[in-house]
């Protein structure tokens, strides 16, 4: 793997050494901690941290070159210098080729989409695994090369991590990664140098505004997924595109998609079709109809929108030729992702609910999700974080408050700030939409899920929003361990032995 100077300064038109191009790298780092012997260290400039700053550091470390865009930087002594015209467009070029374009070796599956990804992510690595496949995830909450996971910090790492990560995945022997890919990393080109042969677009609804501006925008991001797998320039054979048909703007990512497709929907024609949809608080039994035939399910994971998320992992499973039953086993068996629309499970005669929704529109949509499974009332848990946008309070607090029948306020990585004053910030709005309804405010998130478990009756659906697969609470002095989960199941263990 190990690359001279001079062949990286090759591929990019333009580039000058500054030193010796014989010099053998190692490795390619934007992190000077992480740098080691033989490290080309990245100089990159961020919204807060200039890498320059810390190219000292990476020298002591190991690191033998930098690359860098700016001619004026400082040029330190005892290290070579690639000099490159823009180093953004440099990096997408250089980086797969120092790994030696690991994606080409396995096969790789993208999923992009507004809702969904991490869910059918999980389902497609299960599914692929009940085969025997060796499998890869990159994803919002984790990276997992099998059952080790790594932290992430972005949903799609940049292409600097993201080539180190296939590329141990590959030494691993992963046959597959199954990757979320984001629009601005679409956008960005983060995923640059990596060949996808099964691409799944999930649906679109307004979201990263900020950043794209129009949601025309927006769908051109996530379509130049299907431009990806279309490229000429791919050396893997079988691509599919598998599409929500449903949503308006399947087609238009049909239309750049110049491969097999496979489409899934429940209410229009498509490849694969979701019938005799069954959702219960439980579970939710559909059968999914397709031109061989039908696929009968019976499934631990509940809401509508899972009934989409499974076919859209069904139809990827299918383009790389998972048999029937292996789908079916896999997807009967799998208990949902951590931390989204979670259920809880004691043996209790009412439902809860773990979920990260922590924003209005997160908050609503599982409100709303659970009052169509709902057979009594909705308990509403949750709370604002401290240290964030202080507009959004009491607008949730009004969401939870229309949406549910008995609300519990409660803290929620309250940071810096004072955990009575956030829970203010949130009663208001509870309070301008309450009317009659029963509503508490409870500091102690511990205390306040206690609360709705207790409160619970048969039929009663409990949902605790906001943290969902974090397992710690942020205070002002110190970070602890705390798990919506494992306190949820405390308090039916302590319910059910009444």
């Amino acid at each position: 793997m190990a690359k001279t100077l001079g062949s990286l300064a090759a591929l990019i038109e333009g580039a000058e050494i500054i030193g010796n191009s014989e010099t053998v790298i190692k490795d390619i780092e934007h992190d000077s901690r992480k740098a080691t012997e033989g490290t080309l260290f990245v100089c990159m400039v961020g919204a807060h941290v200039d890498g320059h700053d810390f190219i000292p550091q990476a020298k002591e470390k190991g690191a033998v070159a930098i690359i860098t865009d700016n001619e004026n930087a400082f040029m330190p002594a005892g290290m070579d210098v690639l000099l490159v015209p823009n180093l953004k467009e440099a990096l997408k070029v250089i980086v797969p080729f120092f790994y030696d374009y690991p994606a080409q070796r396995m096969r790789v599956i993208g999923i992009t989409g507004t809702n969904g990804k991490t869910s059918i992510s999980y389902m497609i690595r299960a599914m692929l695994r009940k085969m025997g496949f060796r499998v890869g995830l990159i994803g919002t909450i984790q990276i997992m090369i099998e059952d080790e996971v790594l932290p992430i910090h972005n949903t799609t790492p940049d292409v600097v991590e993201l080539q180190h990560t296939m590329n141990m995945m590959l030494e691993k022997n992963m046959d597959y990664v199954v990757m979320e890919v984001s629009s601005h990393a679409l956008d960005q080109d983060r995923v640059a140098g990596v060949e996808f042969d099964t691409v799944v677009f999930t649906n679109l609804t307004q979201d990263h505004l900020d950043y794209h501006k129009t949601l025309e925008n927006y769908k051109l991001a996530k379509a130049k997924l299907f431009d990806m797998v279309s490229s000429s320039s791919n050396v893997k054979n079988g691509k599919t595109a598998v599409v929500n048909i449903d949503d308006e703007a399947g087609k238009f990512m049909l239309d750049h998609a110049d491969c097999r497709h496979i489409t899934y929907g429940i209410e229009n024609d498509a490849s694969l079709k979701a019938e005799k949809i069954q959702v219960l608080a439980s579970g939710t039994k559909f059968e999914i109809k397709q031109q061989f035939g039908s696929l009968p399910l019976d499934l631990k994971i509940t809401g509508i929108f899972n009934v989409y998320n499974v076919m859209a992992a069904a139809g990827a499973a299918m383009a790389e030729g998972v048999p029937l039953p292996f789908i079916k086993a896999a997807l009967e068996e799998f208990g949902g992702v951590p931390g989204r629309f979670e259920l809880v499970r004691g043996g209790q005669d009412f439902a809860v609910i773990v979920d990260y929704a922590h924003t209005p529109d997160g908050l609503e949509n599982i409100l709303n999700t659970a009052r169509k499974i709902c057979d009594n009332r909705i308990i509403t848990v949750f709370g604002c974080g401290g240290d964030r946008d202080r507009t959004k309070r009491p607008i949730m607090g009004r969401i939870a408050a229309e949406l549910s029948d008995i609300i519990v306020a409660t803290s929620d990585n309250p940071r810096t700030e004072d955990p009575a004053f956030i829970l203010s910030q949130v009663v208001e709005g509870v309070e301008q939409a309450a009317g009659s309804k029963q509503h508490e405010a409870i500091i102690d998130r511990r205390e306040a899920i206690f609360r709705a478990v207790e409160i619970a009756t048969t039929g009663d659906i409990v949902v605790i929003a906001g943290k969902g697969h974090e397992d710690y609470q942020i205070l002002k002095d110190k970070t602890i361990h705390f798990d919506d989960k494992e306190v949820a199941a405390e308090a039916i263990k302590a319910k059910m032995g009444e």
